[in-house]
């Protein structure tokens, strides 16, 4: 899709807009929000990606419209588990609702800039070593596998690598009421919970971004479609997760459809680039990927949904 510098600079313009309206004007207190504008928020954010789909369309072409929407579902959908670790993160440093947007604003914030250096190197690497996508699918069916069978993880974060080597290597005050970042006492410059929070969901994204970057490159090469559909599905995660903090625990099976998504893109990497060395015989179109996508996710919710409704009733 060929996009000229002036469309990457409006776009980032905009992305800049909306995270300045955001903190300054629409979430400028302190306060918790509310359920209905956490979904009218999340709504908007998604109409907003389609409508963008719908202008990729008109100047790019259908095919380039399917694999937005693809790569902006995939990314939606693998973005999933930020909502728990968010949930997991919150719940440990005891963070109060109302001060838990201004985190996850610097976290997106953060990880929106992590993503587009990924995607950038990624795609650079794949244009130079085509041979690296046969190495990222067989990746991606591994973590996928490993997913599926592995077992709950232990919620106690005090065992966490990450939160071990914050602790070790910076001067902390986790008593802090107030939400800042960095405290000053007796001289001394001290980080809080709020930091450590906000740094453990810097990294976890980092980690995620290992899967999802090369998964979306199977998707698309096209480093346009890349970066806009990530942002869109990452500037959307906050409004959802307030929105679905209290149910997401309910959708037990959500993790078998992230492993069955990942297991397929790397599948689906490892064929289409053995198809294009034989002449492109076969090829898994974005069309499939899409149509499995929004399968494995409703599969997995409404089943979710059925038992959670069954234990509910046996109580």
């Amino acid at each position: 899709m060929e996009v000229s510098i002036g469309y990457w600079i409006g776009f980032f313009v905009f992305v800049m807009i909306m995270l300045a309206l955001d903190l300054g004007v629409f979430h400028k207190d302190n306060e918790e929000p509310s359920v209905k504008s956490s979904l009218l928020w999340s709504a908007f954010w998604i109409a907003l990606a389609f409508i963008f789909a719908g202008g990729v369309w008109y100047f790019g072409g259908r095919a380039h419209a399917v694999d937005f929407i693809t790569a902006y579902l995939l990314e939606k959908s693998l973005s999933i588990d930020n909502l728990f670790i968010f949930i997991l993160v919150f719940s440990y440093f005891k963070i109060a609702p109302k001060y838990q947007h201004r985190i996850l604003f610097w976290g997106v914030f953060g990880a929106l800039v992590m993503r587009v250096i990924f995607i950038f190197g990624g795609a650079a690497l794949l244009h130079q070593f085509e041979w690296l996508m046969y190495l990222f699918g067989a990746f991606l069916v591994y973590t996928g596998v490993k997913m599926l069978f592995e077992k709950e993880e232990d919620n106690d974060l005090n065992d966490s690598a990450i939160i071990k080597l914050f602790r070790k290597v910076l001067p902390l005050k986790e008593d802090v009421e107030e939400p800042h970042f960095v405290v000053r006492e007796n001289g001394k410059r001290y980080a809080t919970q709020f930091l450590l929070a906000l740094l453990f969901i810097e990294a976890s994204d980092l980690l995620f971004a290992v899967d999802s970057i090369p998964a979306v490159l199977a998707v698309t090469q096209d480093t346009f479609i890349v970066v806009t559909s990530n942002i869109f599905a990452i500037m959307g995660l906050r409004s959802l997760y307030f929105a679905l903090a209290s149910i997401l625990p309910m959708f037990r099976y959500i993790k078998y459809a992230l492993a069955g998504i990942l297991a397929f893109i790397g599948a689906k990497m490892i064929i289409n680039e053995g198809s294009k060395m034989l002449g492109g015989s076969f090829e898994i179109s974005n069309m499939v990927s899409l149509s499995v996508i929004v399968g494995l996710l409703t599969i997995s919710i409404v089943a979710s949904v059925i038992v959670s409704r069954r234990e509910q009733k046996q109580i």
